[in-house]
């Protein structure tokens, strides 16, 4: 099988939840602690193994190719105050020279429709859809754990990553439904991947198959570009990646990676800001007297 070397950041979205935060800056540069939150999946992507990283941009996002830019003058600044561990930490987070594409989704159509949007800058070769509104925070990322997996099937397939979510929530989620799996689906090792016997998005509470929900992140066949070409709007009017991963599963196999570590929506403010919480707490620098403060916070 080919390896997994592009991925797909699709971060044209609004941030209408965000507002007025989101009025003049992107929601992708909001910040989990010091670094964006498309820092944070960039840097996922990257230890997975990805090469070429694409964005699916809409108007008012230059800033996001601007911050995965080299700034020559931030550089001579840095360099002139013997700021060295700041200049290393630039360079590390810099992506080289034409390993970035930027493309624009004119229009709000949905996740299906800016995946679509991205299909020339792919080719014909499998590659990894990351949104950047979800953090998995574990070691190794979340899509290293899916490429490995992807890495063990015999034949061509598509990966989603899952994880279980209350009962009293599906109706908010898309939701798999799983099968076991035989030793030969995945060659000597059976890993953690389940194959996917059904998809439903946001289904209600007593028609969904499990409570396993889609969790952002996703290893997709090329073929995906030719059903989403001719995908009818769904749920909102909008272009819905699912429905066209139900259609491509009908023709080739998904498998669900119920992934170690824990995922923060940072689309909602609860979600944002117990990310930026467990981020820090992680920090060594900064942990401990956070922790005090949380402390005296809560009385």
């Amino acid at each position: 099988m080919k390896p997994i070397r592009k991925a797909i950041f699709p971060v044209a979205g609004l941030g209408t939840r965000f507002l007025p935060a989101t009025k003049a800056m992107p929601k992708e540069m909001l910040t989990v602690v010091d670094r964006p939150l498309i820092q944070h999946v960039v840097d996922e992507a990257r230890e997975a193994g990805i090469e070429h990283l694409i964005f699916v941009t809409g108007r008012n996002k230059s800033v996001i190719e601007d911050h995965f830019d080299r700034q020559f003058e931030l550089e001579v600044t840095l360099k002139e105050r013997h700021k060295k561990s700041e200049l290393k930490q630039l360079a590390e987070d810099t992506p080289g020279a034409g390993s970035t594409s930027f493309t624009r989704q004119q229009s709000p159509l949905g996740l299906g429709h800016a995946v679509w949007c991205a299909r020339e800058l792919v080719g014909n070769e499998p590659f990894a859809v990351l949104l950047p509104d979800v953090l998995v925070q574990n070691e190794p990322g979340c899509l290293a754990q899916m490429v490995e997996a992807y890495g063990k099937r015999k034949a061509r397939a598509n990966i989603i990553a899952v994880e279980e979510v209350p009962v009293d929530r599906v109706h908010m989620y898309g939701i798999v439904g799983v099968g076991k799996e035989t030793r030969s689906e995945a060659g000597t090792d059976t890993g953690k991947a389940l194959p996917i016997t059904q998809m439903v998005e946001k289904p209600k509470r007593e028609d969904a198959p499990s409570n396993l929900s889609i969790t952002g992140r996703y290893i997709l066949q090329p073929e995906i570009f030719d059903i989403l070409a001719n995908q009818q709007t769904g749920a909102g009017g909008e272009i819905q990646l699912t429905d066209a991963m139900i259609t491509l599963s009908k023709t080739q196999p998904f498998y669900a990676v119920k992934f170690d570590g824990r995922s923060y929506d940072c689309g909602s403010k609860l979600g944002f800001l117990t990310a930026n919480i467990a981020y820090a707490l992680k920090r060594k620098d900064i942990a401990p007297e956070l922790r005090e403060e949380l402390k005296a916070l809560l009385g």
